[in-house]
């Protein structure tokens, strides 16, 4: 499991860690019952402290994305669903974000969503033939 973590990332390295196991888990890259390196372990490869990956290993399984066993380790939670579940969660967080730049912006209800219509339609190739 190698994690790129950077001193010049804004981000704590134990927020760093947390991040980059959630993508890897809600990209599928990581499967259910999955086991994790041990905090001593992972602290060793990355290049941080055992205070640190153990405080992120305790946010992962706060937020449930692991599953800790005394004297056997983490995992990655052995949830079928659990990709999709903090895809949502993720959607959910960037769409709070997009609706506070928009009403920092002055942007009302009418106007966001036509600017969500215009960024798919930009995003959707039209079908060959057809001419919108």
């Amino acid at each position: 499991m190698e994690l790129l973590l950077s001193a010049s990332d804004p981000r704590p390295m134990y927020q760093q860690i947390v991040d980059q196991v959630t993508a890897r888990v809600m990209a599928g890259d990581w499967a259910p019952g999955q086991a994790l390196p041990s905090i001593r372990e992972l602290a060793a490869d990355s290049g941080v402290s055992v205070i640190t990956v153990r405080r992120a290993y305790e946010e992962l399984e706060r937020a449930g994305v692991i599953a800790t066993r005394q004297g056997k380790g983490s995992v990655v939670a052995e949830r079928a669903d659990l990709p999709g579940v903090l895809m949502h969660e993720e959607l959910r967080r960037q769409l709070e974000a997009l609706l506070a730049l928009a009403a920092r912006l002055g942007l009302d209800r009418d106007e966001l969503h036509r600017l969500l219509d215009a960024a798919d339609d930009a995003r959707t190739p039209t079908p060959p033939g057809n001419t919108p």
